[in-house]
């Protein structure tokens, strides 16, 4: 599967419907109890683009990029405005928002991450599309310089420094991200008449895995 480093239109995924979804097995046994059991390490997004179309215009944008990515052929970057902060939403990222990592004075190149916390149970989620110039890393407690320290890969996540962190050594990172998408359909079918009376399009849209 190709990928675009392209941005889905954020004026027409603002208002838009989706989020995380699991998948849990259950399995009921014969004295009432459950066992439940999942084979995803991690969640998979959904959204619905269709809710947001305020216009003909919008709907004119939507089928330009649609046939762009030739449908569900070619995935493509999502904002979503309930979770694309790696700090809350109503604060600015900053280089200590996430411990990213360890040094061990050999590896150079680390993976971007966020940590969702909630009590005693934490789930990591792996970043892969970070926004261009919002990436700020830190480490041991004080803040590097990018293109200096180190360089960040915006189409995969990765962070590499220009000299291997030392052993022991904290490393953290601030920053917005996408997330990696396609369209969940070939078709998109719209009525002139029907949008004008209210009704809008359905446009789900999946995350891909990528890296």
């Amino acid at each position: 599967m190709a990928f675009h480093e392209v941005r889905f239109p954020t004026a027409l995924s603002f208002g838009s419907i989706g989020g995380p979804e699991r998948r849990t097995e259950i399995v009921a046994l014969t004295n009432g109890f459950e066992e439940r059991n999942t084979p995803w390490v991690q969640s998979r997004r959904r959204y619905d683009a269709g809710v947001s179309m305020r216009s003909l215009d919008d709907v004119a944008d939507l089928i330009a990029f649609f046939e762009a990515r030739q449908g569900q052929l070619h995935g493509f970057r999502w904002k979503d405005w309930s979770d694309y902060k790696s700090c809350q939403p109503s604060q600015e990222p900053a280089f200590d928002d996430q411990i990213i990592a360890v040094g061990d004075n050999a590896t150079t190149s680390y993976a971007l991450r966020k940590a969702y916390v909630s009590g005693s149970a934490v789930v990591d989620r792996a970043i892969t599309k970070p926004v261009q110039g919002t990436v700020r890393v830190g480490l041991q407690g004080d803040e590097l310089t990018e293109g200096v320290h180190y360089v960040v890969d915006t189409a995969t996540g990765m962070i590499t420094f220009a000299v291997a962190p030392a052993s022991g050594e904290t490393i953290t990172a601030g920053f917005e991200f996408d997330v990696p998408v396609r369209f969940d359909t070939d078709a998109i079918r719209v009525s002139v008449a029907s949008f004008q009376a209210g009704d809008v399009p359905q446009v789900p849209v999946v995350e891909v895995r990528v890296r």
